[in-house]
């Protein structure tokens, strides 16, 4: 019983010192966020066009759903001896079809179609213009192609638990270019890769999955093409989403898209960012080829 006094005692004191902290977290002024990766089945008649936006906000909060003044996606062909400049250049104009979603669309009300074909002429690239809050952002992007998955399978493999789910993919990359991949596998789960070391050659490689699987589930993955640039940026976001500090932890870098304030600029089809660089949005847009291969668990 002596034993236990002294502990007693410390508990009531730990007890009586119980306080609310309040913690100051910093302010920012809020960034625009463009999620506008377009994923393009050449099966289908047009491009599936949704650019979401929203705002940065302080810790502990959602990132709220903003408003555009426009939005507008210009494409066509990079002239040879100029390729800053594009030919046969068409638009589509998009329009907040449900309000309070932040997410744009090809407007169905304009008297000429506003939707874009999906079948894409090589080479063809992509720009989106923006206004918000009195201010222009762009963003410029080439068409990814992506060969297919030639084979998906289940492997009886783990990695660091016996619960996890091997996949093996396979694909056959294109001799003589440099490509990049980037693969969703569900769940929030993505990877980017290149073919630096398999160039021309077919590829097999496994990914395990650490969710719980029960046979009979049904897994789709997708194979997405990818410029160097996209590929660095998912690379980073890859990178930085592997060990989850949460909100207090200080990121590695700053995963900057490729979206430019291009206020006051004489030609918004021509835009850089070097003398502007702390105006910048967050997100990306991208144009790329998507493959789909699906598998049910065994």
């Amino acid at each position: 019983m002596k034993r236990i006094i002294p502990y007693l005692v410390l508990v009531v004191c730990l007890w009586g010192c119980e306080d609310v902290i309040d913690v100051e977290v910093p302010t920012t002024e809020p960034r625009l966020i463009v999620n506008g990766v377009l994923r393009v089945d050449e099966s289908q008649q047009f491009i599936p066009v949704e650019i979401k936006v929203t705002e940065t906000t302080n810790f502990f909060e959602d990132n709220p759903v903003t408003e555009l003044e426009s939005a507008i996606i210009f494409y066509g062909q990079p002239n040879p001896d100029a390729p800053e400049i594009l030919e046969n250049l068409a638009s589509s104009s998009l329009a907040e079809v449900n309000p309070g979603t932040g997410i744009y669309v090809p407007d169905p009300t304009f008297d000429e179609d506003q939707r874009i074909s999906a079948q894409i002429i090589p080479g063809t690239v992509f720009i989106l213009v923006v206004e918000h809050k009195g201010r222009t952002y762009a963003a410029r992007t080439p068409y990814s192609p992506v060969v297919p998955i030639d084979n998906i399978e289940q492997g009886d493999e783990t990695l660091f638990d016996e619960d996890d789910t091997e996949i093996k993919i396979t694909f056959t990359d294109v001799k003589g270019i440099d490509n990049y991949y980037v693969f969703d596998f569900g769940f929030g789960e993505f990877l980017a890769a290149d073919d630096q070391f398999i160039d021309g050659q077919q590829f097999e490689f496994s990914y395990f999955y650490d969710v719980d699987l029960e046979p009979g589930d049904e897994i789709e993955v997708s194979m997405m093409g990818a410029d160097l640039e996209f590929f660095n940026y998912m690379d980073l976001l890859v990178e930085q989403t592997e060990d989850d500090g949460g909100v207090f932890e200080t990121p590695a870098a700053t995963a900057r898209g490729n979206v430019f304030d291009i206020t006051g600029l004489d030609n918004i089809l021509v835009f850089d960012n070097v003398n502007r660089p702390e105006d910048f949005p967050l997100g990306y847009f991208a144009v790329v080829q998507e493959r789909k291969a699906s598998l049910v668990i065994e």
